[in-house]
């Protein structure tokens, strides 16, 4: 698989923004996919808000075993980063978040009541593109406020949204410049992260199926009937296109179809509960 890069320019200009927002914010929320958790750290963002209180969010954790989530947020907490793990589609877990983001930021209520201020916290929400960031806002204010999609880079611009005690500044995804872990890049690719556009969906799913090969065999017998993994991954490729019917007349094989399928059964959690890394 080709090398993998995406930081378009509006990222540039996202960071700035971000930078220049710095000062109007109470705090951050990193929302990071627990799916790809470690890949969805973005260190120029780290380095960014490193005198402001953060609040790591490890978002679709549904998608993901418990033991696994568990796992994450211990390692990450021994690192000094506080972290929450949720669902944004489960509501008992979003009204969690919401507690935890004024745990986080409890002095400086306390700060404010002593002087008599009493203004609405300020928290920038920032990650990686299709975490699900605006999808958090929503599912904290209880409404559709923040833009949100299914594909990375859905969010161009600041949105400043308001709910009860808290002010939240939805900011685009931004990714970093450059990928020197090429496998954390194609968990990325895998979760939505990259602009599908510039990804070939044919080497992407090779690439996932080989992973999955060797970490998930069970889920991929479960899935697809693949019995036997002592075989080349296009090998497991064709079995699928025959399995779900992606052929093309004479029997060829439709790898275009059977990737996009494997892709997408993949980020609707419909191959089984995975954590890339």
């Amino acid at each position: 698989m080709k090398h993998l890069q995406w930081f378009p320019g509006h990222m540039t200009a996202a960071m700035r923004m971000m930078e220049d927002n710095l000062k109007a914010v109470d705090g951050v929320m990193i929302v990071l996919d627990a799916r790809a958790p470690k890949a969805s750290l973005n260190s120029k963002l780290d380095k960014l808000f490193i005198n402001k209180k953060v609040l790591y969010v490890l978002n679709k954790c549904d998608l993901v075993n418990d033991f696994d989530v568990k796992k994450t947020v211990s390692e990450f907490i021994a690192q000094g980063k506080e972290t929450v793990s949720i669902s944004a589609m489960d509501k008992r877990a979003v009204d969690l978040l919401y507690n935890r983001i004024f745990s986080l930021l409890c002095e400086k209520v306390e700060k404010n009541k002593a002087k008599g201020i009493f203004k609405p916290m300020r928290v920038m929400v920032a990650g990686i593109p299709n975490t699900g960031k605006s999808t958090i806002i929503n599912a904290l204010c209880g409404g559709k406020k923040a833009i949100t999609g299914d594909k990375a880079g859905v969010t161009k611009g600041k949105q400043w949204v308001r709910l009860r005690e808290l002010e939240l500044l939805d900011t685009p995804g931004t990714m970093p410049p450059a990928f020197e872990n090429q496998t954390y890049a194609k968990h990325l690719a895998y979760i939505g992260s990259m602009n599908d556009a510039n990804i070939d969906f044919n080497d992407l799913a090779y690439e996932l199926l080989a992973e999955l090969k060797e970490r998930y065999p069970n889920l991929l017998t479960a899935k697809y009937g693949i019995e036997n993994f002592d075989v080349e991954t296009l090998e497991l490729f064709n079995q699928i296109c025959v399995r779900r019917g992606f052929l093309r007349r004479g029997g060829e094989f439709d790898y275009d179809r059977c990737a996009t399928a494997i892709i997408d059964d993949f980020r609707k959690g419909r191959i089984g509960k995975i954590i890339l890394d």
